[in-house]
């Protein structure tokens, strides 16, 4: 599965490249393998502007800037919060994109009800979507990997798509 991430961040770094676009990463559950997918790729300096792992509530406010009143009627692990993630992180560098991950890896669920292998994925940016994504799995380190694929994808999707 490794090498399935590195050649889906590949894929997205061209693309980035080629329409000369950035990005701005806040992952959780993903533990930074995002972000170390996207810097794998030579030349990552042309559209990589900067990641953060956000998991913890010091973390979402030191590193991304999200308030205890932007989180009313919120929680983590949700489409929303991975919304306002990816916004966030996107305004904060001034990236072409945002890219946010927020779940549960494993090998339990989180205090919110979601089982392991949960996570919702957002991007925002020339296009926004959010999406949640189950694995039906509770391996913490496959989980992690199949997170950060996604995540990638959905960016891929939405460069493809015009974005």
């Amino acid at each position: 599965m490794m090498d399935k991430l590195f050649e889906v961040a590949r894929r997205v770094g061209e693309k980035l490249k080629a329409h000369g676009q950035t990005v701005a990463v806040a992952e959780s559950s993903g533990g930074g393998l995002i972000s170390a997918a996207l810097l794998a790729v030579p030349g990552a300096s042309a559209y990589f502007l900067g990641g953060a792992v956000v998991y913890t509530h010091q973390a979402r406010g030191g590193l991304v800037g999200i308030t205890d009143e932007d989180m009313k009627g919120l929680r983590s692990s949700s489409e929303p919060y991975a919304a306002l993630l990816a916004d966030r992180m996107r305004a904060n560098v001034n990236a072409t994109w945002g890219l946010a991950e927020t779940g549960a890896a494993g090998p339990s669920g989180n205090r919110y009800g979601d089982p392991a292998g949960h996570t919702c994925i957002a991007i925002a940016g020339p296009k926004s979507e959010t999406l949640t994504y189950r694995t039906n799995s509770d391996a913490r380190y496959d989980n992690m990997l199949a997170f950060a694929i996604k995540a990638l994808e959905t960016l891929e999707d939405g460069i493809d798509a015009g974005g």
